[in-house]
C-alpha cells in the first residue's frame, strides 16, 4: 500500500495495518457497541481479526475505507457516524502521513448496552 524509501531501504504499509487502526479508533469512538461482519462469509467465520468489519482500498494515491458497526441504542445515529469518520480520518492520517480520501461508515445495526 503506502511506500516510502529511504536510505536505510523501503518502507511498505499493508492494507490490513491501516485496518487495524481504524478498528481501534471505531472501537474509541461513542456511541459504538462493536464492528459488524462485513459480509455473510466474514460473519460466518470465528477468527478474532482485528479488521473484521473494515475495508481499506488503496489505489496508488488515495485511501479509502468502509467500515461496519453496530451503535448503541438511543444514541443519535448521524452523530456516532461522522464521530466514527472523524477519529478513523485523524487517527490513519496521522500514522500514515498520507491523506484519507473518503471514510464511509455503514450502521448495520443497534445494540442496546448492558451499561
Amino acid at each position: 500500500m503506502g511506500e516510502e524509501t529511504t536510505t536505510l531501504g523501503s518502507i511498505h504499509i499493508s492494507p490490513k495495518a491501516v485496518a487495524t487502526i481504524a478498528y481501534h479508533a471505531t472501537l474509541q469512538s461513542y456511541g459504538v457497541v462493536g464492528l459488524a461482519p462485513k459480509n455473510l462469509a466474514e460473519g460466518l467465520s470465528i477468527t478474532k481479526d482485528p479488521a473484521r468489519g473494515v475495508s481499506v482500498r488503496y489505489d496508488g494515491e488515495t485511501v479509502d475505507i468502509d467500515i461496519h458497526v453496530i451503535v448503541e441504542y438511543g444514541t443519535r445515529i448521524t452523530s456516532v457516524a461522522n464521530s466514527v469518520a472523524n477519529a478513523v480520518r485523524f487517527n490513519v492520517e496521522k500514522a500514515l502521513g498520507l491523506p484519507v480520501h473518503t471514510v464511509n461508515v455503514h450502521v448495520q445495526g443497534l445494540r442496546v448496552s448492558n451499561g
